[in-house]
């Protein structure tokens, strides 16, 4: 066998090889940040993209970053991740409540296993029909 031919077979075996290492993992932490001062429609959006990285099966920190004075209020911060935690009460379970790594305020959502897209459609169908 031609030793050129050996060793362009075995790098491409060990790049195919690294390829199928990088698929992401379902258990990765994923960030979505936001600041102190967000709006409403702009935390509803922040809030939608945390319910697309949950439902494709990641973990979501979500940080609220202090700038300056805003330090100074800490609650500000604790009741934006309380609303963002009540608006996805149903698709995600608190792994790690709101804690400061920082300048940081962050809590960390699992996806929650008993929650399924296709019985909350069921449900919100329901509740159309009913109204």
């Amino acid at each position: 066998m031609d030793y050129g031919r050996f060793k362009y077979e075995a790098t491409r075996k060990e790049r195919e090889a690294r390829k199928a290492r990088k698929t992401k993992a379902s258990n990765e932490v994923r960030e979505v940040r936001m600041k102190t001062r967000i709006g409403v429609h702009d935390r509803s959006a922040k809030t939608r993209v945390v319910k697309r990285l949950l439902d494709e099966g990641s973990k979501v920190k979500v940080s609220v970053m202090f700038r300056g004075r805003e330090r100074a209020h800490p609650e500000v911060g604790m009741t934006l991740l309380k609303l963002v935690a009540d608006d996805l009460v149903d698709e995600a379970l608190l792994e790690r409540p709101p804690a400061f790594e920082g300048r940081f305020l962050a809590m960390v959502l699992a996806p929650n296993p008993t929650y399924s897209k296709e019985s909350a459609k069921a449900e919100k169908e329901l509740d159309h029909a009913k109204a």
